[in-house]
């Protein structure tokens, strides 16, 4: 962001001088930042797509992701994602876009997904991730009945031969540690739905860890391809809370359970 700032005509003003970032500031001192962005992300083909925009500011928007729809563009995946999606939004509004999506989700979760509208926003959230003080909780359906509440806490690695499946390995994994409460338990179909919270954020790592403690999430096409009562994978994005990047306030938001979940007899 400094080079930006650098490289932008009156990007850095002090009293409305240009000025260098070794400058020393004294009280009275006015210091002014010019952050502007004229060009799009140049490989984003702009597509027409109905999104669920949750909250939107200048600074960052958040985004009730579809199932079925890839965040990021990627082989095989072109003009088909969220990505797609938000280029045509912004450009229908006369806005440069770069696309920067603070959490990532699979495909085929649904939910949550919070998106910077800026490169200090950005910068902000994704220091934010790394110090872990944006709070994500999710819901999933798992096969059995699990202990009311646990957690799992092995290393995950990639599987060998494989470019997306994870699997736990104590010797080759990164650590990663799950929280689980189950919610309610349908006796008739075998499956509990649960509440998880994450401390880290490792590939596939709930559904990993789901599958082993012997619980795996119902229409996981990796992990458990049971796909009696849900097409998908059974996980949702619910509920994400943070302190805003610019202005420092308490945000907080939620999404209900889509509706391909209310197969479960508690929710029906």
């Amino acid at each position: 962001m400094i080079i930006h700032l650098r490289k932008t005509e009156l990007g850095i003003t002090l009293n409305g001088s240009l000025a260098y970032t070794t400058r020393i500031i004294s009280a009275g001192d006015v210091l002014s930042i010019l952050l502007s962005e004229d060009v799009s992300s140049e490989n984003i083909v702009p597509v027409p797509m109905e999104i669920d925009i949750v909250y939107e500011d200048e600074d960052m928007m958040v985004i009730n992701k579809a199932a079925g729809i890839p965040v990021h563009p990627s082989q095989g995946h072109y003009d088909n994602t969220l990505a797609n999606g938000l280029a045509w939004y912004f450009r229908e509004k006369n806005e440069a876009f770069v696309f920067r999506a603070v959490n990532r989700l699979d495909r085929d979760t649904t939910g949550l997904l919070l998106i910077a509208k800026n490169m200090l926003s950005g910068a902000v959230l994704s220091s934010m991730v790394s110090q872990k003080t944006i709070h994500r909780e999710y819901m999933a359906v798992v096969s059995g009945l699990t202990e009311e509440e646990g957690t799992v806490c092995r290393p995950i690695a990639r599987v060998d031969g494989s470019t997306i499946e994870r699997c736990v390995d104590p010797e080759r994994g990164e650590y990663a540690c799950t929280h689980y409460r189950r919610l309610a338990y349908d006796e008739e179909k075998d499956c509990s739905l649960l509440l998880l919270t994450l401390d880290t954020g490792r590939t596939h790592q709930i559904r990993v860890h789901m599958k082993y403690i012997g619980h795996p999430l119902l229409g996981d096409f990796l992990y458990n391809p049971d796909y009696r009562f849900i097409k998908r994978q059974s996980l949702h994005s619910c509920r994400l809370s943070f302190t805003h990047p610019v202005t420092g306030a308490s945000m907080e938001f939620s999404a209900p359970l889509p509706e391909d979940f209310y197969f479960l007899s508690p929710l029906g």
